[in-house]
């Protein structure tokens, strides 16, 4: 992990008057200001209070400053070994190759989506087939309206890779066509457990085809470590111990190393971390470099193709335009991280079969960025800046590591088999469900700011259903089973008084699919009384000044009218008669499913006696 840079009256960069000391003072103020800094502790304290840490213990820094990647190799110059500014000095599209997933069984719907794409700002074709996806009888229907001599088409068939790539060949030549450049029969044996036995056969095969008609032949797909809950360090390390494996089989195959890196084309994963997202990309390249290097490649072989795709993970199924923020983000970062292909799936993806809508929206957020955003207008716009090369460097190091140990044990394959890779990835898993859990990682539209009342859009169920860990799927698991019972709310005092309270309070118990009921404004027991119902569990929500007034003697006239549980928004005072209580930093999950409990507790029944 990298520690935040020693302080010294240094200026924050060549040229400027201020130093670091002055922009320590000035953030300490604010932090101080909101509770994050203690009075007494010392400006400097600040770097440790908003450098970020990533799932892989890897810091981001708040501020780039010179000290940050002092001594770091040259990452030298876009186009040029080893690539981390970029595989090449310009971009072949003049931004980069807007890329469409297609995989609804309805061929002539998919057809149809697929002439819309391409005139309206696709320029490359991702197609699903088989099982799940387009069905290989027909790929002809779908590949009619297709000039695929200026589309590049990329192929994405699990089951039957050298079936899916001769059926396209036999299209391009029954066509009479010369394939459009970055066209991939996208192989990807090792990726899938029921043929990695049969890796070695299909990589010779579908290379065979592919080098025969000038196409790439094998795409490492990073997002299958992804969208299984793993790390930026897990996916990039998994990506070049699977590129290992490939350039093995393929010399296996008759094919030179040089021959074989431009065979392969690699995917990652884009998600609205905007910094990891960036460094994620150039570590990939550099890493990919080093390793043609070893094994032989010419230097200006050596640059990794690379294909983005918003983050399935991060998406979430409630409030799914939000959705539409975080693929934003997600593209912005993978265009700016040098990506030369960009897929930003629809922001119905989690529901089902995306449609018109959600497709245009998702093409029409690279051409916005691309054309009027300008953010292709500068290769490596990120290049140079302190953090950003602090934590590419930290990245590629730690995937390094790792690589080097998958390697040791035998290379990726035996690691996949052995279940390595699986324990790994559910540790990963495992912490990020606590940071989810305790809202340090909070996922808006879900864990904070649900919609109380929310229609979602209705979409048609996917084929074979999709196998993504996504990050709120707690929350989600929680939504989609609501409580039956509502939690009483009662606002104590003036609005002025009680919402800041009420409002966390409401917030959290959406999330966690529970409707809450408030009082509003109130003045004293007697209020709160007249409103209440009889509901099992109640919560209180006040400013300290009111739990103190008359807290004590509400509680107890609640639990007498018949409440069987009290909950206090906000941290209880010592012997404070509460059951529970819901403050900032607790573990909102385990909040949740304590309440849900009695919620969804029977009521005692109440006897004759008790009725009169």
């Amino acid at each position: 992990m990298s520690t935040p840079p020693s302080t010294g009256h240094l200026p924050l960069a060549p040229g400027h008057e201020a130093t670091r000391e002055d922009w320590e003072k000035a953030v300490a103020g604010v932090l101080r200001k909101s509770g994050r800094l203690a009075a007494d502790a010392p400006d400097s304290d600040i770097w440790q209070a908003l450098t970020g840490t990533t799932l892989d213990d890897i810091a981001v820094l708040p501020l780039g400053i010179p000290e940050a990647d002092a001594g770091l190799p040259d990452p030298g110059l876009p186009g040029q070994a080893p690539f981390t500014r970029g595989a090449g000095a310009t971009r072949p599209f003049g931004a980069w190759d807007i890329r469409a997933r297609f995989e609804d069984p309805d061929a002539e719907r998919t057809a149809q989506h697929v002439t819309d794409d391409l005139e309206n700002g696709v320029t490359s074709l991702w197609l699903v087939l088989g099982k799940g996806g387009i069905d290989l009888q027909d790929l002809d229907t779908v590949l009619e309206p297709v000039l695929l001599d200026l589309a590049p088409v990329v192929l994405d068939a699990p089951e039957e890779p050298v079936r899916a790539a001769s059926a396209f060949v036999r299209h391009l030549v029954h066509r009479e066509l010369t394939p459009a450049p970055g066209t991939n029969l996208g192989a990807n044996p090792i990726g899938h457990r029921d043929k990695r036995p049969m890796a070695k056969e299909v990589v010779r095969d579908v290379a065979d085809l592919a080098a025969r008609e000038g196409l790439r032949a094998i795409m490492v797909d990073g997002t299958a470590v992804h969208d299984r809950g793993g790390s930026d360090v897990q996916e990039l390390a998994y990506t070049i111990a699977a590129g290992a494996e490939y350039l093995r089989l393929l010399a296996q195959a008759g094919h030179s190393p040089d021959t074989s890196a431009g065979l392969i084309e690699f995917r990652y994963a884009a998600t609205a971390e905007q910094f990891p997202t960036i460094a994620k990309f150039r570590a990939a390249r550099q890493l990919w470099a080093r390793v043609l290097e070893l094994s032989g490649v010419p230097a200006e072989r050596r640059g990794q193709a690379q294909h983005a795709v918003t983050s399935r993970p991060m998406m979430t199924r409630y409030d799914p335009y939000t959705n539409m923020l975080r693929t934003t983000v997600a593209a912005f970062s993978a265009a700016v991280g040098g990506a030369g292909a960009v897929t930003v799936l629809p922001f119905d993806e989690p529901l089902g079969l995306p449609e018109g809508f959600s497709r245009r929206i998702a093409r029409n957020t690279s051409s916005l960025l691309a054309a009027e955003s300008h953010v292709a207008a500068v290769t490596d716009p990120a290049g140079g800046a302190h953090a950003v090369e602090r934590l590419t460097q930290d990245l590629a190091e730690a995937a390094w590591e790792l690589f080097g140990r998958v390697e040791e044990n035998g290379g990726l394959i035996h690691d996949l088999k052995d279940g390595s890779w699986d324990r790994a990835i559910a540790a990963v898993v495992r912490r990020r469900r606590q940071q989810v859990a305790l809202r340090t990682r909070p996922i808006t539209g879900l864990s904070e700011f649900p919609q109380v009342a929310e229609t979602l859009p209705q979409r048609r169920p996917y084929a074979v259903p999709r196998e993504v860990v996504r990050n709120g799927a707690d929350f989600e698991e929680l939504r989609d089973a609501p409580a039956a019972t509502p939690l009483f709310v009662a606002t104590m005092g003036p609005v002025a008084q009680h919402t800041a309270r009420a409002t966390f309070l409401t917030n959290l118990l959406t999330a966690g699919g529970i409707t809450a009921r408030t009082v509003g404004a109130t003045t004293g027991v007697d209020d709160v009384l007249a409103a209440y119902r009889g509901e099992p569990v109640v919560a209180l929500a006040g400013n300290d000044a009111a739990y103190a007034g008359w807290g004590e003697e509400l509680v107890a006239a609640l639990r007498a009218a018949g409440a069987r549980r009290v909950i206090l928004a906000g941290t209880p005072r010592p012997g404070q008669q509460v059951d529970d209580h819901a403050a900032a930093g607790d573990n909102a999950l385990d909040f949740l499913h304590r309440t849900r409990e009695h919620l969804d507790r029977p009521q005692p029944e109440t006897s004759q006696e008790g009725d009169q």
